[in-house]
Formats: C-alpha cells, sequence, structure tokens
C-alpha cells in the first residue's frame, strides 16, 4: 500500500486509536504517527509500548504540523480539543474523528476549524468492549464499514484521501448525511446498548436471581448484554447526551414493540409470537450473508470481529 499522510495526529489514545495505528503500520499508510492523551498513565503506557512514533504532551503539540488529524476522544471533550488545536493546524491539513454521533461533533468541532483546513467527520463501525492503549489491533477493522459524514464544502480531494486511508487499513466506506447517520446508529448501535445495560441492571435489581447465579448460569443473551454493558461509561454517557432525539425515538418503537410482546405471551398468542421471530430471525441471516458476523458457535467473536 502506498503512504497516504507523512504525519497523522491521533487525540486520544483508546481502543481505536491504538488499532488506527497498527493498521496504519501494517499498510505503511503514515510516514510518522503522533499521539496525545489527556492522562498522563496512558501516554507512559503508549511510550512504554512503542505505540507512535511519538507522543506529545500536549493536543497541539501533536497536531502541529500533521497532515491529518483524528479525534478519537468522546464526544463530549471534542469541543474543547477542537479550542485547543484550532490554532496551530496548518493550511490544507484534515480534521476527522471516529466519533458515534456526528450532528452534535459537527455542530461542536466545526466552528473550531480555521479556513483552508478540510474538516471530514468519520465513524468506524467497528470495536470492543475493550478500551486504552493496549487494547487495539491491526485487524480490527478488516471488513467492518467506516462511514464518512463531508461536512458543508468538505473537498472532494480531501474525502477521497481520507477514504483511502480507511480502505487501506482494512475498511468498507459509505457516506451519509448527519441526520442519516445518527438516526442508523440509534437503530444499530445506541438502542441496543442501552437496552444491554437496562438488562443488566434488572438482573442486578432482581434479589430473588444471586449473583453467583447470574454469573454462573449466562445463557448465550444474557452473556452477550454483559459484553456490550462492559464497554467504556464516559463514551457510552456521551453518546446518549448528544443522539438523545434519535435515540427517543427509537426507545419509544422499542417499547410499542415490547407491548405487543408482552400482550401475546399475555394472552398466548403463540402465531403473533412465531410470526414475529420468524420476520427477525432474517434480519440476523442477513448481517451474516453481509459479512457482518458469522453462524459459528462462539458468535462470530473472533478478535477482528467483535463490534
Amino acid at each position: 500500500m502506498t503512504q497516504i499522510y507523512d504525519r497523522v495526529a491521533l487525540i486520544g489514545l483508546g481502543l481505536i486509536a491504538s488499532s488506527m495505528c497498527h493498521a496504519m503500520r501494517r499498510a505503511g499508510l503514515a510516514g510518522e504517527i503522533v499521539g496525545y492523551a489527556r492522562s498522563p498513565e496512558t501516554r507512559a503506557i503508549a511510550r512504554e509500548i512503542g505505540l507512535c512514533d511519538t507522543i506529545c504532551e500536549t493536543a497541539a503539540e501533536a497536531a502541529k504540523d500533521a497532515d491529518l488529524v483524528v479525534l478519537c476522544v468522546p464526544v463530549g471533550a471534542m469541543a474543547a480539543v477542537a479550542a485547543e488545536i484550532g490554532p496551530v493546524l496548518k493550511p490544507g491539513v484534515t480534521v476527522s474523528d471516529v466519533g458515534s454521533v456526528k450532528r452534535t461533533v459537527i455542530e461542536s468541532v466545526g466552528p473550531h476549524i480555521p479556513k483552508g483546513v478540510h474538516f471530514v467527520p468519520a465513524h468506524p463501525l467497528a470495536g470492543t468492549e475493550h478500551s486504552g492503549p493496549r487494547s487495539g489491533f491491526a485487524e480490527l477493522f478488516d471488513g467492518r464499514y467506516t462511514i464518512l459524514v463531508p461536512t458543508e464544502g468538505s473537498e472532494t480531494a480531501a474525502i477521497d484521501r481520507l477514504a483511502d486511508l480507511w480502505r487501506g487499513m482494512g475498511a468498507l466506506i459509505e457516506q451519509m448525511d448527519a441526520e442519516h447517520h445518527d438516526l442508523v446508529l440509534a437503530v444499530t448501535s445506541h438502542t441496543p446498548h442501552l437496552i444491554a445495560y437496562t438488562m443488566v441492571g434488572v438482573a442486578d435489581d432482581l434479589r430473588r436471581v444471586t449473583d453467583s447465579e447470574v454469573i454462573k448460569y449466562s445463557a448465550a443473551g444474557f452473556r452477550d448484554f454483559t459484553r456490550i454493558a462492559a464497554s467504556d461509561p464516559v463514551m457510552w454517557r456521551d453518546v446518549f447526551l448528544n443522539n438523545k432525539e434519535a435515540t427517543l425515538e427509537i426507545l419509544g418503537r422499542f417499547t410499542e414493540e415490547l407491548f405487543a410482546l408482552q400482550r401475546a405471551i399475555r394472552q398466548g398468542d403463540g402465531d403473533h409470537l412465531h410470526d414475529y421471530f420468524t420476520r427477525t430471525r432474517s434480519i440476523r441471516r442477513g448481517i451474516i450473508e453481509a459479512g457482518q458476523d458469522t453462524d459459528a458457535p462462539d458468535f462470530g467473536r473472533t478478535k477482528a470481529a467483535k463490534t
């Protein structure tokens, strides 16, 4: 693969940023990778494991002279980071992000992007429940979608260059507008996470089922909920606060469906339950056919396939 950027700056050094480091190095996509994390401990770990070529002491130091700056911090922190790096961004640099919400990122980061700088938000649909600079691996993005959400005035050349980087890291590329992205993710990611957190909370509150029983007898469904609910609480707090309209809309639809299923169970309506489960089963088959999971007994959770 050809080098795409001379200097890439990653602000925030968690799972996504550390995986980007490994993936860019695997394919030789960046001449130099520099990084910054707010926590001194995180910076120390990143230096210890040689995650980046250089670990900087400030976000501005990392962003200076970069050809690509990627904000890999929680959505709620992006405005402050953008305000810090804005004055040092060189003309022609591309600023992107990896946030799970796009409308509020554009609203909060956009005002800090100087004229002559390209702002191309993005969202890699890949991850695990792990976090921190040690959690990344080069294969995380292989065969997974990254959604680019160009802003008004984003230049085609800058969009195409960023798309080439993500393709080089193994990703499939789609483009969406911010509103549609946030609605799609409310369905496919945000609301399922909220339901998972709720189900694990219910198990914790249901004192007739002991903690040891929950742990020992976790069948596949509950085990899946606990995996999802182990995700970074700061990141997910910010996701829900910044995508509240779409999430509340989907939660309303979910509540209606749940009430219908409650009624079917209460009334012994087996036909309704069978028809509903048959229809929803086909969606799972579609996910497998699209290559976004496997039907293996381990539920497709090889290290590179977790989401």
